[in-house]
């Protein structure tokens, strides 16, 4: 029993990390998915089944290796030198992308809830500082409950859009865009994702004591997120492409489900955006007490800072600019974890000096 709700949690955390920002309101489905017409649906299985496989790989590389922080596992995967590099390569792209959430937290208060734009800033940060001095288990928790409840709103968006005038629009509306564009859509998005959640999938990978746990959590969570995926394409689907003016997509759909369903949907979107936004500043924290001795405290409150300048750009602005130049980047990272497991490496710890992890590291909590 204790291994089932194991599993769970891992893909629950493994859901609520990819459903970030850009996921939750509904703009990245809308830029890599939903804008290509029909062709979205088997990009999105074909995206899915990328989670399912990559996701899992990648937790089990964590657990084989023992990795403190997704510096462990990029050197592990490229060597001494150029890990160094990818691993301060993906820490700028993690404080470009947290920026995109907190700004979306932004969005969310300004557009849905009536609310200013910095309360919603200020509110994320504060619970954030907050909640990380429980670490890894508060985002567990966090992500058990609120997995579901977005999943719930899912299923009740699909229901309530089969019965809109234009509900097959998913199936019915073509694209102007090269096919070379629409296919490069879901590798750009997996890859992009997948090595922004190593921040959190390592840690969660490594602290997991069974192979067999971590492979049905990783099956489980690339299969609610493909799930995800859909049920907001086919929603928003039904409204294009009127839907394409809005900085919080989804939150128009759910204006169809009633003020009170729609209320709720708003605050789930927030709360995702924060559990995401916790979990990404626990991983940066972890990777960054690496190299600056001092209190997780101060590391924490340095990156928040960073985020909270950056987010004053607004969050359809960032996310346009920032996440297809990420994506690109992203595809080399996740193009080596293919080749990792593709050539059946063996995941053998070497010297460290050789780039490479010796022995079992000491597990560490994230203490303030």
């Amino acid at each position: 029993m204790r291994r089932n709700i194991h599993v769970l949690q891992i893909a629950f955390t493994y859901i609520g990390t990819i459903v970030g920002a850009g996921f939750a309101t509904g703009q990245e489905i809308l830029q890599f998915f939903t804008r290509f017409g029909s062709l979205a649906t088997a990009t999105i299985m074909l995206a899915t089944a990328i989670f399912i496989w990559l996701g899992t790989r990648l937790m089990l590389i964590a657990h084989e290796i023992s990795a403190h922080s997704y510096e462990d596992v990029n050197l592990h995967l490229f060597g001494p030198k150029a890990g160094k590099w990818i691993s301060w390569i993906t820490l700028v792209i993690l404080l470009g992308v947290n920026s995109v959430m907190l700004a979306g937290s932004g969005s969310v208060f300004m557009e849905h809830l009536h609310l200013n734009y910095q309360t919603g800033l200020l509110l994320t940060l504060l619970c954030t500082f907050l909640l990380l001095r429980k670490g890894m288990h508060a985002i567990l928790q966090m992500n058990s409950i609120l997995v579901p409840v977005m999943m719930l709103l899912s299923f009740l968006m699909i229901i309530s859009t089969l019965n809109t005038p234009n509900y097959d629009n998913f199936i019915v509306i073509k694209t102007d865009h090269h096919p070379l564009a629409v296919w490069l859509a879901p590798i750009l998005y997996t890859s992009f994702n997948l090595s922004m959640a190593q921040a959190v999938l390592v840690p969660l990978g490594s602290q997991t004591a069974s192979k067999s746990t971590i492979r049905w959590g990783g099956v489980l969570g690339g299969i609610g997120v493909g799930i995800m995926l859909m049920a907001a394409h086919f929603a928003m689907s039904a409204q294009m492409p009127g839907i394409q003016q809005f900085e919080i997509p989804m939150g128009n759909v759910a204006v169809q489900l009633g003020i009170a369903v729609q209320t709720v949907y708003m605050i789930m979107i927030f709360l995702e955006i924060f559990s995401t936004f916790v979990a990404d500043i626990y991983g940066l924290t972890l990777q960054l007490q690496k190299y600056v001795s001092v209190s997780p405290r101060i590391i924490t409150l340095f990156i928040m800072l960073v985020c909270f300048l950056i987010s004053q750009f607004g969050f359809s602005s960032l996310l346009s600019l920032l996440y297809p130049i990420f994506g690109m980047v992203s595809v080399f990272w996740a193009g080596v974890l293919i080749y990792y497991g593709h050539k059946g490496h063996p995941l053998t710890p070497f010297n460290r000096r050789n780039g490479i992890l010796t022995g079992r590291l000491k597990q560490t909590t994230y203490k303030r």
